[in-house]
């Protein structure tokens, strides 16, 4: 098997700065995670808080602590460093080589999608952003890695694109699409095709800041060679 990951993100339209951070972290025991947070209002301000939490996180997994207990962690220390008057979204997708399972760790309003094979389900149970409380416990599903898994997590600005012009995205029934017209879909054609779709429904003008995660495991070819490649324009 071998696991693909890939990132689409923008920042809100007309700022300069996102807020929302995107990290990728190796596991101590085997495996690798990845953090996506959305800080609370948008720009600076935002990035700071959902730095804060991603960087609080991936401290703790890489000294070996689970994925729940890092999420709850996270949020206590954002809630005594802000004084519970901030707020953060979370999600951790790990992929853990000594379970051989995909763990899926939330603190975020907007559902988690997960396709196998040709059906789309969507985990959206309610949850409640990090750093408002004390003891915020995350939602966590943990699945088998199978080849032909697909996750899917994203910020809100995915969920509320087109709403200036009174319209709504269906994610969920936009990923089915994607799947159902490609054998072989890659996480860089998901995630650019619905931040894509995202934009195109803002007018080119997002209305908040962008980020989705995709995470495929398909059948390995090739060397055992690990390789990232990461994209960023540099707008002055």
């Amino acid at each position: 098997m071998e696991v693909q990951i890939a990132v689409a993100k923008i920042n809100k339209y007309a700022t300069s700065e996102s807020g929302d951070t995107v990290e990728v972290t190796e596991r101590p025991n085997g495996g690798f995670s990845i953090v996506l947070a959305d800080g609370q209002s948008s720009g600076r301000g935002a990035k700071v808080i959902s730095s804060l939490a991603v960087r609080k996180v991936i401290a703790l997994l890489a000294e070996g602590v689970r994925d729940g207990a890092a999420a709850r962690a996270a949020s206590d220390y954002l809630f005594t460093e802000r004084k519970g008057k901030v707020s953060s979204t979370l999600n951790i997708l790990s992929v853990d080589l000594q379970t051989n399972t995909l763990v899926l760790t939330r603190n975020n309003p907007a559902p988690l999608l997960l396709a196998h094979g040709e059906e789309v389900s969507c985990l959206n149970e309610e949850s409640i952003p990090i750093g408002l409380y004390r003891d915020t416990r995350p939602l966590i599903c943990e699945l088998p890695l199978e080849i032909g898994l697909i996750a899917v997590a994203y910020t809100d600005g995915l969920v509320h694109a087109g709403s200036r012009q009174g319209l709504s995205f269906d994610v969920q029934t936009s990923l089915q699409s994607l799947i159902d017209d490609e054998e072989t879909c890659s996480p860089e054609t998901i995630a650019d095709s619905l931040l894509a779709e995202a934009v195109r429904l803002d007018q080119n003008r997002p209305v908040d800041d962008i980020s989705i995660v995709v995470l495929s495991v398909t059948r390995h070819s090739g060397d055992t060679a690990r390789r990232m490649t990461v994209r960023v324009p540099l707008v002055r």
